[in-house]
């Protein structure tokens, strides 16, 4: 999803367009999460970046995008910048968790 959202309407204040945009990107997230995974996947990850503008999009973290879209509305911003992409997390291949740590390393 790479989209640019206009907070102006003539009709509708801001802060339910707001709403309205973070509604679209959990409606989009599920849709993404429904998908069926690659073989072998184990669950999907997005990839997120939220701007004024594609060329001033910094990428961001999952949880903090709607953070994101209200910073950018508290400081007058009249459009939001907002892409997600999705792409499948892979199963590691390191196998148990108790292999991955030396056991002289916790003795100390």
């Amino acid at each position: 999803m790479k989209r640019t959202f206009k907070l102006e309407h003539p009709k509708i204040k801001v802060p339910r367009v707001v709403d309205s945009i973070k509604h679209d990107i959990k409606k989009y997230l599920k849709r993404e999460r429904n998908k069926d995974l690659p073989a072998d996947a184990m669950y999907w990850g997005f990839d997120c970046m939220v701007g004024e503008s594609e060329a001033t999009a910094t990428e961001v973290h999952l949880s903090s995008l709607n953070k994101g879209i209200d910073e950018l509305v508290a400081n007058g911003n009249m459009t939001v910048y907002v892409e997600i992409l999705a792409k499948p997390i892979e199963a590691s291949s390191t196998g148990d968790i108790s292999e991955s740590h030396d056991s002289s390393e916790l003795e100390d």
